[in-house]
């Protein structure tokens, strides 16, 4: 199966993952949006994941977002973007009172996340568990934008008519609205 956008393969890979959380009685609530897009501080952050609240969503979802620059990184293969889903889908599973404690310390090396509970990363129980899911949902989708890279290029111009060359520096952002 083919997708035409990574928040496509993203929910699919969620839904993929949630007979994992029912196995470790955390079952992943009815109500989860994945989107891709900035954290809540922005593309500077450092933060590469981040689920929010349902009570903070009108419509009583709890949104996820993963950074879209990832693709960008040389190390961001889909198992990668799979654990950092997995994390987030943990908060929205244990509630985000929660936190990074028992309940999602439970959760994530259930499923075979590993590492300092803040920044988990996939484990091999993690890597075996995920691989038929990916597998299932095909390949992930090539990033259609350059968000968060900003890219000034300079253009020289020359206008024939004048014989002179303009050197014009722009910023290039794609629209993010093309992409959902």
């Amino acid at each position: 199966m083919t997708h035409e956008t990574r928040e496509s393969w993203l929910n699919a890979v969620a839904a993929g993952m949630a007979p994992l959380f029912e196995a470790l009685d955390a079952s992943l609530p009815d109500r989860v949006r994945v989107a891709i897009g900035f954290t809540s501080r922005g593309a500077k952050a450092k933060a590469i994941g981040e689920c929010w609240d349902n009570r903070l969503s009108a419509d009583g979802h709890f949104e996820i977002f993963i950074r879209p620059d990832l693709a960008h990184a040389p190390d961001a293969m889909p198992a990668q973007i799979a654990a950092i889903l997995a994390h987030e889908l943990v908060h929205a599973a244990v509630g985000i009172p929660a936190g990074h404690g028992k309940a999602f310390k439970r959760v994530a090396l259930g499923l075979g996340l590993v590492g300092p509970m803040r920044a988990t990363t996939p484990g091999e129980a993690f890597l075996a568990a995920i691989a038929p899911i990916l597998e299932g949902v095909g390949p992930l989708p090539p990033c259609p934008s350059r968000y968060g890279r900003r890219v000034d290029r300079a253009q020289e111009a020359e206008n024939p008519d004048a014989q002179m060359r303009v050197r014009d520096v722009r910023l290039y952002r794609q629209d993010r609205a093309q992409v959902a």
